[in-house]
């Protein structure tokens, strides 16, 4: 198969100078109630870079969970690869793949591991079947086969049959600061638009970046 001759042409839109926010969140924001609009599948799916002991990257699509000025926020195993990856090194990359719009969100910061109390909060509010499977996947170890995901699945979905289903210990969230921003708007003749925020103590610096 040749692949070397699939391209198109963006032409839905363009990022000016004078439309940029102060803040970078609240393009963010626009953003992502735009791609909820365009009902883009999981529009808050992201992909989350983590880098080894060796210095090897690696990356996953996980889903973003909360967001604010503090950071954006996601859930997760705490035993998993990405977590061993990010005790050893906190340096996280996000990227929000917004194609149908022809979007990229590029996001750099450090992860650390938010309270208890918003992990509980998160956990209560999944359904309870999603519940049942962060107890039941030790994520990221090896397993025999997916029917022993399955046997384990409904194993504990009898244990759990009453009552509230308790927060596993192996299981949080990491919140990732706000270090850099980078918005990417395709444009006609691959003369995108790119503007990176990088944060510069309680404020932003905002510059244009050629594509």
């Amino acid at each position: 198969m040749i692949i070397s001759g699939i391209r198109r042409s963006y032409e839905r839109g363009a990022l000016k100078e004078e439309d940029m926010p102060a803040k970078p969140l609240e393009l963010f924001e626009k953003w992502l109630h735009e791609a909820v609009d365009e009902k883009l599948a999981d529009p808050t799916g992201m992909v989350v870079a983590t880098v080894d002991g060796s210095g090897m990257p690696c990356q996953r699509s996980v889903l973003l969970k909360k967001f604010d000025e503090r950071g954006f926020v996601f859930f997760t195993n705490l035993t998993s690869r990405k977590a061993r990856q990010i005790e050893g090194n906190s340096a996280v990359s996000l990227l929000f793949p917004w194609y149908p719009l022809e979007r990229q969100v590029h996001v750099q910061g450090r992860a650390s591991k938010i309270s208890a109390m918003e992990v509980v909060s998160y956990f209560t509010s999944r359904p309870r079947d999603s519940q049942i499977g962060a107890w039941v996947s030790h994520q990221s170890s090896v397993i025999s086969a997916r029917s022993v995901l399955e046997a384990k699945f409904f194993e504990l979905k009898s244990r759990f049959s009453k009552g509230e289903i308790p927060v596993p210990s192996f299981w949080g969230g990491y919140r990732v600061s706000l270090e850099t921003i980078e918005f990417w708007q395709g444009g006609k003749n691959r003369l995108h638009d790119r503007f990176l925020y990088t944060k510069e103590g309680e404020s932003w610096k905002m510059e244009r970046l050629a594509p």
